[in-house]
């Protein structure tokens, strides 16, 4: 703590200096000031905390320039330390702010006693400021929170307490500033993806910092930081850079900032919140980029939202062929084609991944009803269809690993026959004899045969032809691929033949039954 001592008589300002133990005690003498004048004119440079101070000088007296400090730094401690022991004249320092009042004889001991207790009272004071900072911090972050979360524009008595609140933020006289609100989100170090619920802390320090360098109010925010900031132009961005940077080295994480439209006026406030919602949404398509402009992402189009057959295809033999390496490479590679997409959005990629997990757990049902599994399949642990957007690659792989672990199980646990029939499901592209059925199962084909009929009630050939006219009424009906490629994909080349089949069967052709299939569940 800063200690400055002010007296017209060298051999006093002197002996204050140096006869008293002041760094032993924590505390640093500034150069001694040999009038009141040259104190007044070197304290806003040199900030003293203490000053002790001489009563009667030439010119300016010591109370006079008590006033003088007082009117321009409040706070500090003044010390008169006099010659003279007049009650009048210690009225008189104590009516100007004066601390305490010593006289010149007194012992060393004594001065710094007086010192130490002014560091008391300076040191109280502060922390009692700056719990009364704290304490309204957390008030006008609530008031805040509760703006943002209302979602309407706010009337002229809140946007008159937001001014109050947050006097900072006001616009400029020359109309050249904006406000504009940025959401940073703290990524794992070296990952795309999000913690999930990263530590207040690390939030409170990024807050912090930035608040030093720009004009800003910021609180925590649905997982995010949002930041409003006063802005002019696109400088804000300059300033938060280099912090962030700090940051990142140091808590190990990295941080992206989503920025959405510029605003002037508090009734947009909501209409700027959604718009850096929809950058923010963006952290993990656009993870290769440091900041997300909403401008930049606002007429993006999205991909499509359903998975094609063919997908489906190499996705189900991924599941039956029980290798997680494969599968795990087959979504990297499915993920990576989506962040290459110029018109991916977050909504869009949701909704296609949703429709390849919907997908595989219907081709589980379907293996498991084609077997007779009659065990429940368990439905694995439930996720929110919006974490999607967020952890995609944590979350498909999670679920299909269990869809292929649950496949695998149920599949060891069943006889020849329902392996046999879990085998034919899972290959009726092809033309499946029953001696290469009897094979993958390890049976004799003639024994095989019997104990098929046995226990299917239907000969194998029957049962094959009905399964592959089972599927292709499915691709009929949920998909809008053309006939000749339905009947390709229960393996039937010959179309006339395909079509004589399926109108057996069913008693419509191919394209009668796709136009009544709505009407007409029952056919299946």
């Amino acid at each position: 703590m800063k200690v400055m001592i002010v007296d017209d008589e060298v051999i006093i300002r002197n002996g204050l200096s140096t006869v008293v133990n002041w760094e032993e005690n924590g505390f640093t003498v500034l150069e001694p000031a040999a009038s009141a004048e040259e104190a007044l004119q070197r304290i806003p440079d040199e900030q003293p905390e203490i000053i002790f101070t001489d009563i009667r000088m030439t010119g300016l007296s010591g109370i006079d320039m008590a006033r003088e400090v007082k009117k321009q730094f409040p706070d500090t401690e003044i010390i008169i330390i006099s010659g003279f022991d007049e009650f009048a004249y210690a009225q008189q320092a104590m009516r100007e702010g004066v601390s305490d009042y010593l006289l010149k004889t007194s012992r060393p001991g004594e001065i710094i006693q007086s010192a130490a207790k002014a560091r008391e009272r300076l040191e109280a004071r502060r922390r009692n400021e700056e719990g009364g900072r704290v304490q309204q911090t957390i008030v006008n972050r609530g008031f805040l929170r509760r703006l943002l979360a209302s979602g309407s524009a706010p009337d002229a008595r809140t946007e008159a307490e937001f001014w109050d609140r947050f006097p900072d933020l006001r616009p400029d006289a020359d109309g050249l500033t904006v406000l504009r609100i940025w959401l940073l989100s703290v990524h794992s170090s070296g990952s795309g993806e999000s913690i999930s619920r990263p530590d207040g802390d690390v939030y409170r320090i990024v807050g912090s910092r930035l608040a030093e360098r720009l004009p800003c109010a910021w609180l925590e925010w649905n997982g995010a930081l949002l930041l409003l900031v006063k802005s002019r132009g696109e400088d804000d961005w300059s300033r938060m850079r280099p912090v962030l940077g700090h940051v990142e080295a140091e808590l190990g994480c990295r941080v992206t900032a989503a920025v959405g439209l510029p605003f002037t006026q508090l009734q947009d406030l909501p209409g700027a919140l959604a718009a850096a919602a929809e950058a923010g949404s963006y952290a993990w398509l656009l993870r290769a980029e440091r900041r997300i402009r909403y401008e930049e992402v606002a007429s993006r189009r999205g991909i499509r939202t359903v998975c094609t057959v063919e997908e489906e295809s190499e996705l189900f033999a991924l599941l039956r062929a029980g290798d997680t390496f494969r599968l795990r490479s087959w979504i990297t590679d499915l993920l990576e084609r989506i962040i290459l997409d110029p018109e991916a959005t977050p909504g869009s990629m949701q909704a296609y991944l949703h429709s390849i997990l919907v997908s595989a757990r219907r081709w589980l049902e379907r293996a498991a009803a084609s077997i007779g599994y009659s065990s429940p399949l368990p439905s694995g642990t439930p996720f929110d269809i919006y974490e999607l957007a967020k952890w995609p690659e944590r979350i498909m792989v999670h679920e299909l690993k269990q869809i292929m672990q649950q496949y695998s199980g149920m599949v060891s646990a069943s006889s020849p026959v329902e392996r046999a029939i879990a085998y034919i499901h899972d290959h009726l592209d092809q033309s499946l004899s029953l001696q290469q059925v009897a094979k993958h199962v390890h049976m004799n084909p003639n024994y095989f045969s019997e104990l098929f009929k046995r226990e299917t009630g239907r000969n194998y050939l029957e049962y094959v032809t009905q399964a592959k006219l089972r599927k292709a009424m499915r691709l009929l009906r949920e998909t809008p691929a053309k006939i000749s490629e339905v009947a390709g994909e229960i393996g039937y080349e010959d179309l006339k033949y395909f079509n004589r089949l399926f109108k057996k069967f069913t008693g419509l052709t191919p394209s009668e039954y796709r136009a009544s299939a709505e009407v007409c569940p029952s056919l299946d």
